[in-house]
């Protein structure tokens, strides 16, 4: 049984974003469902930081580099590029896991909950090393596995996956029933659950766009991406009649060229992204387990693209988004107009906005008594 106020340690990493914002996101829900619990944060580069092989050889933190690629799209081979990464992971684990045997030396947490790939054997094995007995849980922010060993490891833990696919992977790879536990989609954050206030149109307005137009909402996460200003562009060569809210994000060179941009609004990095959805019709963007779901929660069908350049545990959003018709998946940014006239006619644009109302996810708030059995099954 957890101690009377139980400690849970969440393990996370800056690289993307979307690992952070789900353990914030669990930490506001729990605050209020399960007060006496105690959450640590534990950001996995910091803790790891001084056995970081890539800092040291080029000064810049691998979760840094890993950022930089997305802000500017070097995003080509990327598979090769993940598996390469999964070697050097292999090559240092006995240095990894060294620094977290230091780190549980001292720390005695109830239980041990990861958000992030990659790293799930290295973590356990090194619990294990320390701690026979706390209970170790991975929650998948993908919908799916992929490539192998990106989260799925055999090891005697407990998972929580958001989709069909994932729960099948889970048991494919030999996860008992009752270690394996699913949850209605991906964790987003509270805010994209309360209840929309003041009038649309009025909305509209107050940030400089006709309130009767369709409007796309282009988003391409934390770090922006040039990708988004292209788009941009090629919607007012179409002459389609319709605007775009932008959010930027921290690239402040992608706010600064569509600032003053008719028919657009941009906004650099904001909490207050699911306002600026309730004001849209669509969403545009990368096909991130969180983008997309986010979208989908404020009932905005999206547009992705899936190319080479998609990243390879991305892919698998996209063929959910099909199989779900969800929205429209092309293989290119510049099939843009073609695309937003495709989802405005016939009906589509309605059809895929009720879809999206059947998903109803609630994982933010059904994992925090997920743990708690969790806990209580130790």
């Amino acid at each position: 049984m957890p101690t009377a106020r139980p400690t849970l340690e969440f393990f996370f990493f800056d690289a993307g974003g979307g690992h952070r914002a789900a353990a914030i996101a669990l930490t506001e829900v729990i605050a209020e469902q399960f007060p006496h619990w105690k959450i640590k944060l534990v950001n996995l580069q910091e803790l790891l930081d001084p056995v970081d092989m890539f800092r040291r050889v080029t000064g810049t933190p691998s979760q840094d580099f890993y950022n930089a690629i997305l802000k500017r799209g070097w995003t080509y081979g990327s598979l090769a590029m993940l598996r390469t990464l999964q070697r050097g992971i292999r090559f240092y684990t006995p240095n990894f896991e060294e620094v977290l045997e230091r780190h549980w030396q001292t720390s005695h947490p109830d239980l041990v909950v990861s958000l992030i790939p990659n790293f799930n054997g290295i973590l356990f094995r090194a619990l294990r090393r320390v701690h026979t007995d706390i209970p170790y849980v991975t929650i998948m922010t993908d919908l799916a596995d992929f490539p192998p060993h990106f989260w799925l490891e055999k090891q005697e833990q407990f998972i929580v996956c958001g989709t069909e696919r994932a729960i099948a992977q889970a048991r494919e790879a030999g996860y008992p029933t009752d270690r394996i536990f699913q949850t209605s989609g991906m964790i987003l954050k509270p805010l994209f659950y309360r209840e929309p206030k003041g009038d649309r149109r009025a909305a509209r307005i107050e940030v400089g766009l006709d309130p009767d137009l369709p409007t796309a909402l282009i988003m391409f996460g934390g770090y922006g991406s040039k990708s988004a200003e292209k788009i941009v562009d090629r919607l007012a060569r179409s002459k389609l009649a319709i605007q775009t809210i932008v959010i930027c994000g921290h690239n402040e060179k992608l706010f600064a060229a569509l600032a003053s941009r008719p028919g657009c609004h941009a906004v650099g990095f904001t909490d207050r992204v699911p306002d600026y959805m309730r004001l849209a019709d669509f969403f545009i963007g990368k096909p991130g387990p969180g983008s997309i779901s986010e979208a989908l929660q404020m009932g905005l069908p999206v547009i992705i693209e899936r190319n080479s350049l998609t990243m390879p545990q991305e892919r698998p959003n996209t063929e959910w988004v099909e199989e779900r018709q969800l929205g429209i998946v092309i293989k290119d940014f510049k099939q843009i107009a073609e695309a937003v006239q495709s989802l405005l006619a016939d009906g589509r644009l309605e059809q895929f906005r009720q879809n999206a109302a059947c998903l109803n996810n609630r994982a933010v708030y059904e994992i925090p008594a997920i743990l708690e059995k969790v806990m209580e099954s130790a």
